[in-house]
């Protein structure tokens, strides 16, 4: 039975003793953070096992008395451990959802009229997850809603993280936004941080969905081919334009007929709608979609009031407005999941022109900072969930990681079944030209006898099976905006290492060792012994 807002959520994580409430007074300011932050890092740790799970985490955070906002209330750590990533997606293996994700994104078709027949409760079924818009009267994100000179967004308990942010941010936002050509709704999650009452940043990295909706906004504000060209040079640059739309050569603030671009932004909704925010799926499939087949039951949308979206109806908070596409602001500097600050850069800036909330709210945030964190989970559901989707284009690979300490774009080690010379290079490629993959910085590639899960398997093999003039390969590409260490914003180098076997086919004319390993009816007689002796 799918959670039917966060509220639910909360109860469930009580019941299982995954909660905590927090009743002394907590300051938004750093302290939160701080707690978090121990939560996150306590129990055994976070490291991976060599199955591929995870250690126990800390618990889930609800702090019930926040210090300058006398009833409001916070969760954090919400995703913070592997059992609970399991209770947020309601499966008992991350892998139990991963042949759905596949069916849901890329079916098989049938060719048979009985095989059409029996994909017809299938179809019904994936029909039921489709979003569906309710009144607002029956919308609990409505019951109080607040417009114009009434908005004010430092009533909100936003959280400054680290002692070197710009201010507070809003670090677990579902941003709502539109494409202007297909009509296509998105949701992604970017920090907000929060200037004033009614404006924050809104840290739009290039490569992302809402980017790619600004701009063909500003395209489509470009009269001529010329300066759309010009427009999209200019933004090639860095993350947005150094400047404003005014700087554009051949175009100017007079010429673009429409210049604000409607955003919405939810707060605190089902655990499911809050992880769908952050999937990588291809950008014709609506997150909301994805989150109803998660949750095998329908997202419930509500229109906005002042913007033309839709955003799930039961938020706790839901903030509406408008980036205005002729205007910039400095944005960080902001404590980011690689451990480091990222520097401060020039962003949109969202005007907010109406916040609806339910009665009571219930603030949700996310701590990100040096692994392990919270997100340090919510990716290996990723991995996990992604893995067949990885395998539709690169049916090779046996297994994934994407180790904590390389917060999700640094490093991806890859084992494969090797069938011909320059294969483990042709799959750093074929990943480097998958979505938000192309981010990976380091790819290694290892034969599918090492268990990529183990780290210390992975750099034995490394550390052993490469003659690094021959076996590292480098290329320039696109890099995440948090990448601090690129020569330039956004553009880079990634590295991949061939830590397979090398075949004469490649060159090789020594002989290849064998690895060590005891023969199996040598460790079968042993077991008992072992046992006995407590080894």
């Amino acid at each position: 039975m799918a959670y039917k807002d966060l509220r639910d959520w909360i109860k469930t994580l009580d019941k299982a003793d995954e909660l905590v409430r927090i009743t002394a007074e907590v300051d938004p300011y750093l302290e939160m953070a701080a707690i978090a932050d121990r939560a996150s890092k306590s129990g055994k740790g976070m490291r991976m096992k060599a199955d591929g799970s995870s250690a126990v985490g800390g618990p889930a955070l609800l702090f019930e008395n926040v210090k300058g906002y006398p009833g409001a209330r916070v969760l954090m750590n919400q995703f913070g451990s592997e059992r609970r990533m399991k209770m947020a997606l309601e499966v008992g293996s991350l892998d139990e959802i991963a042949t759905r994700i596949e069916t849901l994104l890329k079916p098989q078709m049938p060719t048979r009229l009985l095989d059409k027949l029996k994909m017809l409760p299938m179809l019904a079924e994936i029909g039921s997850y489709f979003p569906k818009t309710i009144s607002a009267k029956d919308a609990p994100c409505k019951q109080i809603i607040r417009k114009g000179a009434d908005v004010d967004l430092t009533k909100l308990p936003v959280l400054t993280t680290w002692p070197g942010d710009a201010g507070p941010f809003i670090t677990l936002p579902l941003v709502h936004t539109r494409d202007p050509k297909s009509g296509k709704r998105n949701v992604g999650m970017y920090r907000m941080q929060v200037y004033d009452r009614n404006t924050t940043g809104m840290h739009w990295q290039r490569q992302k969905n809402a980017a790619d909706h600004l701009r063909e906004e500003m395209r489509n504000s470009a009269g001529s081919a010329t300066e759309r060209v010009n427009v999209m040079a200019l933004t090639a640059g860095g993350t947005m334009p150094a400047g404003d739309v005014s700087t554009v050569p051949g175009v100017t603030v007079s010429k673009i007929r429409n210049t604000r671009m409607e955003v919405a932004v939810a707060i605190g909704t089902d655990p499911a709608m809050t992880f769908a925010a952050i999937v990588p799926a291809p950008p014709d499939v609506e997150e909301f979609l994805i989150a109803g087949f998660l949750r095998q039951s329908p997202v419930e949308l509500v229109k906005c009031e002042t913007v033309d979206l839709e955003v799930p109806a039961n938020a706790e908070f839901v903030l509406e407005g408008y980036v205005d596409l002729t205007e910039l602001r400095t944005e960080g500097p902001f404590g980011d999941h690689t451990g480091f600050y990222t520097m401060p850069e020039e962003y949109p800036v969202f005007h907010v022109t109406a916040v609806t909330h339910r009665k009571d709210a219930i603030y949700a945030a996310t701590l990100v900072g040096k692994p392990p964190m919270e997100d340090t989970h919510m990716i290996k559901a990723i991995e996990r969930i992604f893995l067949p989707l990885m395998k539709l284009t690169l049916p090779e690979i046996v297994d994934v990681n994407m180790p904590a300490e390389g917060v999700a774009h640094n490093i991806m080690i890859v084992s494969i079944r090797k069938s011909y010379a320059g294969h483990a290079r042709k799959v750093m490629n074929g990943i480097w030209a998958m979505g938000q993959a192309m981010f990976t910085k380091c790819i290694v590639v290892v034969d599918e006898d090492c268990n990529v899960q183990d780290v210390a398997e992975v750099v034995l093999r490394v550390s052993n099976n490469i003659d690094p003039e021959r076996d590292i390969q480098f290329t320039l590409g696109p890099v995440d905006s948090l990448d601090h260490a690129s020569r330039l914003p956004n553009f880079g180098s990634k590295m991949g290492i061939d830590a397979t076997r090398k075949w004469a086919a490649e060159g090789f004319a020594r002989t290849w060792p064998e690895m060590l390993e005891m023969p199996a009816e040598v460790k079968a007689r042993v077991d008992a012994i072992c046992r006995g002796i407590g080894i």
